[in-house]
């Protein structure tokens, strides 16, 4: 059964950073694409970041130049390194994950989904 666990969350104050973490079992992220969401209150989902597995990385304009995907094939884990951190961007960040290559970053073609980790950033 595919796994991910994300961690790395918590409270950091406006301009800050943080750097998340997404650690999968029974899936190898060499051979799966990623992506990075957020919930707000609301239940309002948005994309932050998407990885292929060829490296390719997307981000939407609200958070490009300031957060990262990376991956670290040797732990297995996919990190996002998020930084100069505004108080909107208070969510729970979920990592989720695919086998298939596809073109769509809907949310839909993920069917592995972590549990998620609160990040709160405050003014």
């Amino acid at each position: 059964e595919v796994q991910l666990v994300e961690s790395g969350g918590g409270s950091v104050q406006a301009g800050g950073s943080l750097r998340l973490s997404c650690t999968a079992s029974e899936l190898t992220f060499d051979h799966a694409e990623m992506a990075w969401y957020r919930q707000v209150s609301g239940n309002k989902c948005e994309l932050v970041a998407a990885r292929r597995t060829d490296g390719d990385t997307y981000y939407p304009d609200s958070v490009k130049g300031r957060y990262t995907v990376s991956q670290d094939a040797a732990k297995n884990t996919v990190h996002l390194q998020m930084n100069t951190l505004k108080p909107e961007e208070t969510a729970v960040y979920v990592c989720a994950a695919r086998l298939s290559s596809a073109c769509s970053i809907s949310r839909a073609t993920y069917p592995y989904w972590g549990q998620g980790t609160q990040v709160t950033v405050s003014s």
